[in-house]
């Protein structure tokens, strides 16, 4: 995703420098002169981008546009420290919940904007993205930390419809970040639970009955903390029928990504936030905790299973 913002706000006129600590995609795109992008697995081509590691990255953004998996995030942070100061701005659209508090600890609160992007995309491998969907296809959802945008917010709201992601900007701070978690909590975790697309998820006849189940429990939390929905409940099935269906069914959400090459999931940010915030409020959001246990479970096996065969791999060596 953080190539996908930043490739298209290059496209769109900006100065773009990208700061990644992944070294075997800081290595390739140098290599490589650029990223190599396609789109729905066509038309791929090379991208002149400039990339490197957190200690070589010393000048001046006006903008921060931050992509991590919630884990990574505090290592990330305090590895870019050294380039952050109090005039800059920061734009993050990740999955779950758990950022915020983060950033907050390196940027000013009146310059903190997040929110939730129904943009799908695909690392192929280092130095490789595929962007999915048509051109325009997708939408965000962000807001101000303070839920008061200024002038600044408005030149980034600007510069992402440039981009056509389809920017809306609210006034409803959380409302519009539990907005995502509600979504990825139906269609991410049940799509890597059974390895299919959302387009295979939303054409199960009782997909809207699993929906609906999980949809309901969130909500039911969300409004326990006091939180305004952008959306109301039906709004929010109709919301994953649409991307499922419409906008990226051949999709196969980030955490399944995650899951098929045995990395840890985001499970514990998305269904697992969900659980302990019900629980401040004495509410069992069990369901979100029975798949939140599944996932860790999969995680498990799966990893033990890739365990064995590297052990059966290093004793077919030794013999």
């Amino acid at each position: 995703m953080g190539l996908r913002y930043g490739v298209l706000l290059q496209e769109a006129g900006n100065q773009v420098d990208f700061v990644d600590t992944w070294l075997p995609n800081v290595n390739k795109i140098h290599k490589q002169g650029g990223v190599y992008v396609s789109r729905d697995h066509q038309d791929r081509h090379l991208v002149p981008v400039k990339v490197v590691t957190p200690e070589n990255y010393h000048d001046d953004p006006d903008v921060w546009v931050v992509f991590t998996k919630q884990m990574q995030l505090a290592d990330f942070l305090t590895r870019t420290a050294h380039a952050f100061n109090d005039h800059q701005y920061v734009l993050t659209c990740m999955n779950g919940m758990g950022h915020v508090e983060k950033l907050l600890q390196y940027f000013q609160p009146q310059k903190v904007l997040a929110g939730t992007a129904l943009v799908a995309t695909v690392l192929n491998g280092p130095g490789d993205v595929d962007f999915i969907g048509a051109r325009g296809a997708g939408t965000m959802n962000l807001a101000n930390y303070t839920e008061q945008p200024d002038e600044m917010t408005h030149r980034i709201v600007t510069e992402l419809e440039k981009c056509q992601f389809n920017p809306n900007l609210t006034t409803n701070f959380r409302g519009t970040l539990l907005a995502k978690v509600v979504f990825n909590s139906v269609v991410n975790t049940l799509c890597t639970l059974f390895e299919i697309t959302m387009g295979e998820y939303a054409a199960y006849p009782g997909a809207d009955e699993l929906s609906r189940q999980l949809i309901n429990e969130a909500y039911d939390v969300c409004e326990r903390d006091g939180v305004t929905m952008l959306n109301t409940r039906a709004e929010e099935l109709a919301s994953v029928n649409y991307v499922s269906k419409v906008a990226n069914p051949l999709h196969y959400p980030s955490m399944y990504q995650d899951m098929s090459h045995n990395r840890p999931t985001e499970v514990d940010y998305i269904n697992g936030y969900l659980v302990k915030l019900g629980a401040k409020y004495n509410y069992n959001a069990k369901t979100h905790a029975f798949l939140t246990h599944l996932v860790h479970l999969a995680e498990t096996t799966r990893q033990a299973a890739a365990n064995d065969v590297t052990s059966e791999v290093q004793n077919q060596a030794v013999l």
